[in-house]
Formats: structure tokens, C-alpha cells, sequence
């Protein structure tokens, strides 16, 4: 079973820029100005700051994109330096780290993005595939049940937590989590293929066979060859009907 990693793309804040007036000539007008220009020089050096962040952020977005994982951490870093505030620095951190199996630390950087922003689905989902990675099976449904508060028709977020839910074999907990998925998005093969595993493991030939066999007309090629080895199909894989259908 394959996890999605939920990156943030997003930039961050524009910067603006500001003009000034002519001079002015009595001391209290010349005592305003001064303030003003302060202010502007104060606005333009934040404005600078975030620019550098946006550099830092999308370049590590880069190096996350061509597997240069310690790279992007690096560059994620020097952003999150400059603008400790940033969640979406935090959470693709993290799945740098999720990538380098450091699960401990990838929660600890959704934890930060979390603690800024508590309604960011991104951290919460992938809090939760570190989470299942460490075999925190509950606290995982947990992070998933919190990303799909936050964004009910996310359908990624119900799969994953129906694999937490099968790994604690609570296999109808599981189907009920793939079929509320299925209702966002019809074709989900995804969904289909795990739905079968899980009555499989139950030792449901049927309902194993019927969902399978969904699964492999959207996608044939893909889940006839996975179900010729993937292990929660031991109990099925046997059965006539089961070997004719990977046929």
C-alpha cells in the first residue's frame, strides 16, 4: 500500500513597494515625515526578508522535487531562519524528513506548522503518514481524522486512514474509511484494491474478488500483477476465481 505525500506549493506573502510625497516645511510636518520614511525603510526591510524566504522556500520545494532531500532541508531551513512562522516551510520539511525515514523528526516539524496554523490539512495528513510509518497506527487515524475535519473531501486522507484502521484489524472500520472515499471519487482504484484486501483478509472470497476486479478494470495492468504477491491476499489467493481473475 502506497502513501501520498501532501506538499505545500503555495508562496508566501507579497511584498509591496512605496512612494513618498514632497517635503514639507515647519518642524512638526518635518518630524512626521521622518517617521514615515522610518516606517517605509522598516516595510521594504520586511519586505526583503519575506522575498528571501520565497527564494529559500521554493528552492528547497525544488531540491524536495529531485530527491535531494538533506539539500531541501538545508534550504528549508535557512527559510524557516528567517521566518520561523512559516507552516508551509515546517510541513515540507517534514516530508523531506518523512523521505530520510526520520519519522521522529518529520512529526516534531508538523508539529511547529501545526502550533502556527491548527487548521492546516497538509501537516495534519502527513503527520499521519509519519505517524502509520513508526506503526502509531492510532495516533495516525488520529492525524487523519483531524486533516479530514479540516477538508472533508480529501479523499487521500480516507485511504490512508482505512490502511491505519486494516493494520489494527478493524477491517469494516477500514472499508467503511475506502467507501466514504469512493463517494467523493467514483474511480478510485486505489480505494477499490484496498477494499479488497481488507474482506480478503477476512477471508471474504467474494466481496475480495468483486472489488479487486473494479480495481483492475481502471488500472489492469498495475493491480493484476501486485495481487500475484501481496500478501493479504494468502488467505484468497488459492481459490479458482481468484486465479482466474489475474489471468
Amino acid at each position: 500500500m502506497v502513501f501520498r505525500r501532501c506538499l505545500v506549493t503555495s508562496g508566501l506573502i507579497a511584498f509591496f513597494a512605496f512612494g513618498c510625497s514632497g517635503g514639507a516645511n515647519s518642524s512638526t510636518e518635518n518630524t512626521t515625515k521622518i517617521v514615515q520614511e522610518s516606517n517605509v525603510t522598516q516595510l521594504f526591510i520586511k519586505a526583503k526578508a519575506t522575498q528571501k524566504t520565497e527564494y529559500f522556500f521554493h528552492q528547497g520545494n525544488n531540491l524536495l522535487d529531485r530527491q535531494h532531500y538533506d539539500d531541501a532541508i538545508k534550504a528549508y531551513n535557512k527559510a524557516i531562519a528567517i521566518k520561523i512562522e512559516s507552516p508551509e516551510a515546517w510541513i515540507n520539511r517534514g516530508i523531506a524528513l518523512t523521505s530520510l525515514q526520520r519519522y521522529q523528526d518529520a512529526i516534531a516539524s508538523y508539529d511547529k506548522a501545526i502550533a502556527i496554523q491548527p487548521d492546516k490539512y497538509e501537516a495534519w495528513y502527513n503527520r499521519g503518514i509519519a505517524l502509520t510509518s513508526l506503526q502509531r497506527y492510532q495516533d495516525a487515524i488520529g492525524s487523519y481524522d483531524k486533516a479530514i475535519a479540516i477538508q472533508p473531501d480529501k479523499y487521500q486522507a480516507l485511504i490512508n486512514r482505512g490502511i491505519a484502521l486494516t493494520k489494527l484489524h478493524r477491517y469494516q472500520d477500514a472499508i467503511a474509511s475506502y467507501n466514504r472515499a469512493i463517494g467523493i471519487k467514483p474511480d478510485l482504484h486505489q480505494a477499490y484494491y484496498n477494499k479488497a484486501c481488507s474482506y480478503a483478509l477476512q477471508s471474504n472470497l467474494e466481496l475480495a474478488i468483486e472489488n479487486l476486479d473494479k480495481a483492475i478494470e481502471l488500472v489492469p495492468d498495475k493491480y493484476k500483477k501486485l495481487a500475484k504477491t501481496d500478501p493479504d491476499f494468502s488467505k484468497v489467493r488459492s481459490a479458482k476465481q481468484f486465479q482466474e481473475l489475474l489471468q
